[in-house]
C-alpha cells in the first residue's frame, strides 16, 4: 500500500463521486440555509491567488457549516461585462462575447480542478441575455419610482476614438527621459495634453454629456446612519464608508446677488437680483468672509456666461480640463453678493476648485480659516481677514502667511467677540434667518452611463416629440448589436439596432447607445443566486425575505466603498419599491488580505505571479487557508508552502499506516483516557476556529493532535478504538480546508457515508475548560524541561509532580470571585483568609500566617485568578496523571502524581495550576 498521498491521483475520482452525489445542490424545500458567498470573478482569463483565498474561505466555510447540518447555499456566476473584456477583445482581435465566453470555460475548470463545492445550477453570467434583462427591468423600476435622472456631466473625451473614456483609460504620456510629465508644474496646469488616450495617444480632453445617474444621495443618510447596524462588519470597512458618504454638519447661509435669476442652490426674482446658498462646516467664519465663489457648472455661472465673454471663456477653458489642471485659477464677475450680516459688497468669483457636486457648488470665501480659500486669495490678490484666535495665551496667528484652521475666541466679529467659536457658531445659526442647520453628504450620484459596447443597453428611446421614453417590459431584454469593431461608442454605429419606434407615439426614434456600469451588474447578483431560472421576476421575492441577508461575504478590501455601497443602495432601493422586505444585503462581512510575493502584492506586470496549480490544487488551497488570518497579508514562500504539503503526507500516511497494520491493543490504559479527551479537546478548539474563521489556528490543532497521535501510537501501541477515532476526527477536521484529502482518509478508515456529509465531530466529554486543561499540561512539561536543564540532569530516573493542597484551590477561588464580583461580596486578604481557616471542608490549612502569606502572594503575582480559569485539584490531578505518560516518553523517567501533605516540604513549593516539582 502506498503512503504518498498524490492529490492529483485522487481528485478526480472524489469529484466525480460529490457530482453524481449532487453533494452541493441545495434542496429546492430547504428553510433559510446558511447563505455563504464569495465576491464572484471578473473574466479575467485565468483565476489569481487572491481568487483561490477568497474561494478557499467560502468553500471551507460552507463545507464546515454543512457537516455541522445546515442546508448550505454557496453559488457561483460571472462578472461579465465591462471595459476589461472589450480591451482583451480588442488586443486579440475577437469580440467581448467569444473572449468573455473562453475565459468562463477556462476559470471554471480551474475552479473545478480546486475542488470548490459549488451548486453549479445556480450559475449565472452577467453578460447574458436572461441576466442583464433584469438589469434593464430594475433599471425602469428606479425610473419610475423616481430615483434616476439625466443630466450634464463632465467626461474624459479622446477626439480620435471619439469616445468616452474612463479614467483608467487616460494615461499620463512620458516625456523624453521615459519619466511621466509632471503635472504639478506651471506647463501642465495649461494644458490637458499630458494625458492622453491609452489606446491611440491622442491628448485627451473633457466634454460635457448628457449621462444617466441613480441617485443614491437620496440614501446618503440611512447609508451612513445603518452603519452602526452592521456589527458583523469589520470596523474598517464602515468607517472607510462613513467616510466616502463624508456626512457633515454645518450650515447653509445665503447670500442675496445681484444680476443673476437662476434655480439650483440659488433663487432669483427676474429682474436682476437673486440668492445664492453656500454650505459651511464653519459658520462662526462668517465674519471673515471676503469674497463668494461658484463652480464652473453652478447655475450663476451659467447665467453670467450669456453676458460676460470672460466668464464664459473660462467656464468653456475648466470644462475641458481636469481639477488638478484647474488649480486656483477663477475669473472676477461684474456679480457683487450681500453679506447676511454686515451688509457689505463682496466680490463673486467663478472659480475652478469650487466642484459643481460638492455642498451647493458654491463657498463663501473665508481665506482666513481655510486653506483652499486661502489659496486662491494670494492667487487673486483677495482681502485676508483673521476673525478667530486661538485661545492658547499666544499673540495670536498671522493669517496671511497661514490660514488657521482650529478652534479659538472670535474677534472681528461684532456683538460675537469673545466667544468661544463652537459657542459663537450655534448663536449665530440661532439668532439670523440667513443661517440655518444643514446636513451635507461628500457622497454624490451613481453616474452610470458608459459608452462603450460591452455592458447593458440602457433601455430607453429618445423621440423628438415624447422625449425619453423607456422601452415596455415585453419588449425586453434590449438585446446587444452584434459586435462591430469601429472607432468610438459601437453601439453608435449600429444604427439598424439604433432605429426604432417611440413606445408612446408610434413615431421614428433612437435607442440610448449609452450602457450601464457593471457595478449594477454586481448590486444584485446574489438575489439572482436565489432563484437563477425564474422567467417572470429577477427574484423569487419569498426566498428573498426568507433566506436574506448574505449570512457571510468574503472578497477583497478594494471593494470597501463602491461595489459595497452600491449593494447596500440597491437593497433599500428594492425595499422601497416593494420587492425585498431587508434594508440590508450582508450579514456578516470577511475582508480577505493579500497574498504577497517578495513583499509586494502578486501581479503579471512585476512577474511575481504563483499559478494556482503550480504546487497542486490542495496544497495550495491548504496552505492559504493555514498561512494567516483570513484578514491579513502573508507572505508566499516554498518552505512554509512545504509545510501544508507535509501535513497532507502526514495525515494519509497515519491512515493508511493504521489500516494496513489490522491490529490494534484492545484494554484500556490511563494514558488512553488522556488522548480520547486530547481528541474532544481538539475537536472542541477546532470548531471554536472555524467558527471565527481561524482557519490558521485550527490547521494548527489539527498539527497538534497529530504529532500526539504519532506519539501515542509509537509510546505504547494504540487503543484501537481510541486511535481510529483520532485518526477520523483528523479526516473530519481537515475535511472543509483539504477536501480531497479527507474524503480519501474517511474512506480507508471506513467512516460512514463520505466525509463531505459526515456529521462534525462531536466530544464525548464536557469540555468546557480545554485551554485551561491543556495549559496545565504544557507549563508542566515545559517547567521540567527547566529543571533538567538548569541543573543539568542528563538522565532523570524519577520524576514526581506534587499538586498543591485543598485550601490552596479555595483560596485561589475566593480571589478570583472577588475580581470577578468587585464590589467587595468576599473582602480583602484578611476576610479571605478567614474563610479558608474556618472551611471545615478543607484538609486542615495550616496557620494564619502561612495562608495570610500565600493569599498575599497570589494577589501580587496574578492580580487574581477567575474561576473560569480555575481547574478543581481533583481535576488536576487527573489531568496530570493522565497526561504522565508524555512526560516519561520524553525523559524516559518513572512519573507519579500526587497531592501535597501537611507535612509535605513540596507542599509549600505547589500552587493551584502550577505543581512541585521533584527529580532525581
Amino acid at each position: 500500500m502506498t503512503s504518498h498521498y498524490d492529490h492529483a491521483q485522487v481528485q478526480e475520482f472524489w469529484q466525480y463521486v460529490w457530482e453524481r452525489d449532487d453533494i452541493y445542490a441545495l434542496d429546492a424545500d430547504a428553510a433559510d440555509p446558511t447563505y455563504v458567498l464569495g465576491m464572484f470573478p471578473y473574466t479575467s482569463g485565468t483565476l489569481h491567488m487572491g481568487h483561490v483565498r477568497n474561494y478557499a474561505i467560502t468553500d471551507a466555510y460552507s463545507r464546515y457549516r454543512r457537516m455541522q447540518g445546515d442546508d448550505v447555499l454557496h453559488p457561483m456566476g460571472w462578472d461579465a461585462f465591462g471595459l476589461p473584456a472589450e480591451n482583451a477583445a480588442f488586443e486579440r482581435k475577437t469580440d467581448p462575447e467569444s473572449w468573455t465566453q473562453a475565459c468562463i470555460r477556462r476559470m471554471r475548470e480551474e475552479l473545478e480542478t480546486m475542488g470548490f463545492g459549488y451548486d453549479w445550477s445556480r450559475e449565472i453570467t452577467t453578460c447574458d441575455p436572461d441576466y442583464y434583462q433584469w438589469n434593464q427591468w430594475l433599471f425602469k423600476r428606479l425610473y419610475e419610482a423616481g430615483l434616476v435622472e439625466y443630466e450634464a456631466a463632465t467626461v474624459n473625451w479622446c477626439p480620435d476614438c471619439e469616445t468616452v473614456l474612463a479614467d483608467a483609460q487616460v494615461v499620463e504620456r512620458e516625456d523624453e527621459h521615459g519619466e511621466p510629465s509632471d503635472q504639478g508644474s506651471d506647463e501642465a496646469a495649461s494644458s490637458a495634453h499630458d494625458r492622453v488616450c491609452w489606446r491611440c495617444e491622442t491628448p485627451v480632453g473633457r466634454r460635457e454629456l448628457d449621462q444617466w445617474f441613480f441617485t443614491i444621495t437620496d440614501y446618503a443618510e440611512e447609508l451612513h446612519d445603518d452603519l452602526d447596524d452592521l456589527e458583523g462588519w469589520p470596523d474598517g470597512v464602515r468607517e472607510i464608508q462613513r467616510n466616502w458618504i463624508g456626512r457633515q454638519e454645518g450650515a447653509r447661509i445665503t447670500f442675496e446677488t445681484g444680476d443673476y435669476s437662476g434655480d439650483r442652490g440659488a433663487t432669483g426674482d427676474g429682474d436682476g437680483a437673486g440668492t445664492v446658498d453656500v454650505f459651511s462646516t464653519r459658520p462662526e467664519t462668517i465674519y471673515g468672509a471676503t469674497y463668494l465663489a461658484v463652480s464652473p457648472g453652478h447655475e450663476l455661472a451659467r447665467a453670467l456666461a450669456e453676458s460676460d465673454d470672460e466668464v464664459a471663456d473660462y467656464v468653456d477653458t475648466v470644462r475641458e480640463r481636469g481639477p488638478d489642471e484647474v488649480g486656483f485659477s477663477g475669473v472676477e464677475t461684474d456679480a457683487t453678493a450681500i453679506h447676511p450680516l454686515t451688509g457689505a459688497e463682496l466680490p463673486v468669483y467663478v472659480a475652478g476648485y469650487v466642484l459643481e457636486d460638492v455642498g451647493t457648488g458654491a463657498v463663501m470665501g473665508v481665506p482666513g480659516h481655510n486653506e483652499r480659500d486661502h489659496s486662491f486669495a494670494r492667487e487673486h490678490g483677495l482681502p485676508i481677514e483673521c476673525v478667530i484666535d486661538p485661545d492658547d495665551g499666544s499673540e495670536g496667528t498671522d493669517v496671511e502667511t497661514e490660514a488657521y484652521t482650529g478652534d479659538g475666541v472670535l474677534e472681528g466679529s461684532g456683538e460675537y467677540d469673545g466667544l468661544e467659536s463652537e459657542t459663537a457658531g450655534d448663536r449665530l445659526v440661532a439668532d439670523h434667518d440667513a443661517l440655518e442647520e444643514d446636513v451635507t453628504y461628500r457622497l454624490r450620484d451613481w453616474l452610470i452611463s458608459r459608452q462603450r459596447y460591452w455592458g447593458t443597453p440602457i433601455p430607453m428611446v429618445h423621440c423628438d416629440d415624447c422625449g425619453r421614453v423607456p422601452v415596455p417590459d415585453e419588449d425586453l431584454p434590449v438585446e446587444l448589436p452584434e459586435f462591430v469593431r469601429t472607432t468610438g461608442n459601437p453601439l453608435d454605429a449600429a444604427e439598424e439596432w439604433n432605429e426604432t419606434t417611440c413606445p408612446d407615439c408610434g413615431g421614428p426614434a433612437r435607442r440610448e447607445t449609452d450602457t450601464m456600469d457593471t457595478f449594477v451588474d454586481s448590486s444584485w447578483y446574489y438575489l439572482r443566486f436565489l432563484s437563477p431560472d425564474l422567467a417572470d421576476a429577477p427574484f423569487d421575492t419569498d426566498l428573498a425575505d426568507d433566506w436574506m441577508p448574505i449570512d457571510v461575504y468574503v472578497g477583497g478590501d478594494e471593494h470597501a466603498i463602491l461595489h459595497l455601497l452600491y449593494t447596500r443602495f440597491f437593497t433599500k432601493a428594492l425595499a422601497d419599491i416593494g420587492l425585498l422586505e431587508r434594508r440590508e444585503p450582508i450579514r456578516e462581512l470577511l475582508s480577505q488580505g493579500t497574498v504577497l510575493y517578495d513583499g509586494e502584492k502578486m501581479s503579471s506586470s512585476k512577474g511575481n505571479v504563483v499559478a494556482p496549480e503550480e504546487y497542486g490544487a490542495e496544497t495550495t488551497r491548504l496552505f492559504v487557508l493555514s498561512a494567516a488570518h483570513p484578514e491579513q497579508d502573508f507572505e508566499w514562500t516554498a518552505n512554509n508552502v512545504r509545510g501544508a504539503y507535509d501535513l497532507q503526507q502526514t495525515l494519509y500516511r497515519m491512515a493508511a499506516a493504521f489500516v494496513e497494520e489490522g491490529d490494534a491493543r484492545v484494554e484500556r490504559r490511563d494514558h488512553d483516557d488522556y488522548v480520547a479527551r486530547e481528541i474532544d479537546r481538539t475537536i472542541a478548539a477546532v470548531t471554536e476556529e472555524y467558527e471565527r474563521f481561524r482557519f490558521h489556528r485550527a490547521a494548527t490543532e489539527i498539527q497538534e493532535l497529530a504529532r500526539l497521535l504519532r506519539r501515542y501510537r509509537e509510546y505504547d501501541g494504540p487503543h484501537g478504538d481510541v486511535y481510529r477515532r483520532g485518526l477520523l476526527t483528523l479526516a473530519a477536521l481537515i475535511a472543509p480546508m483539504a477536501p480531497h484529502l479527507g474524503e480519501e482518509c474517511w474512506n480507508k478508515l471506513r467512516g460512514e457515508g463520505l466525509a463531505v456529509e459526515a456529521d462534525w465531530p462531536e466530544p464525548e466529554r464536557e469540555v468546557s475548560a480545554v485551554q485551561s486543561e491543556r495549559q496545565l499540561v504544557d507549563r508542566t512539561l515545559e517547567d521540567v524541561r527547566d529543571i533538567v536543564d538548569v541543573a543539568a540532569i542528563d538522565e532523570p530516573e524519577r520524576i514526581e509532580l506534587v499538586v498543591a493542597r485543598e485550601w490552596k484551590y479555595r483560596a485561589a477561588e475566593l480571589i478570583g470571585r472577588t475580581t470577578a464580583a468587585d464590589d467587595g461580596e468576599i473582602g480583602g486578604i484578611d476576610s479571605i483568609v478567614d474563610r479558608v481557616l474556618e472551611d471545615e471542608t478543607l484538609d486542615g490549612p495550616d496557620d494564619r500566617e502561612r495562608v495570610a502569606a500565600f493569599v498575599g502572594e497570589l494577589v501580587d503575582r496574578d492580580g487574581g485568578t477567575e474561576r473560569d480559569q480555575l481547574l478543581a485539584a481533583d481535576r488536576e490531578q487527573a489531568i496530570l496523571e493522565r497526561a504522565s505518560w508524555l512526560v516519561t516518553d520524553e525523559f524516559d523517567a518513572a512519573v507519579t502524581v500526587r497531592r501535597a501533605s501537611a507535612d509535605d516540604e513540596q507542599a509549600a513549593k505547589a500552587r493551584p495550576g502550577k505543581p512541585a516539582i521533584h527529580i532525581s
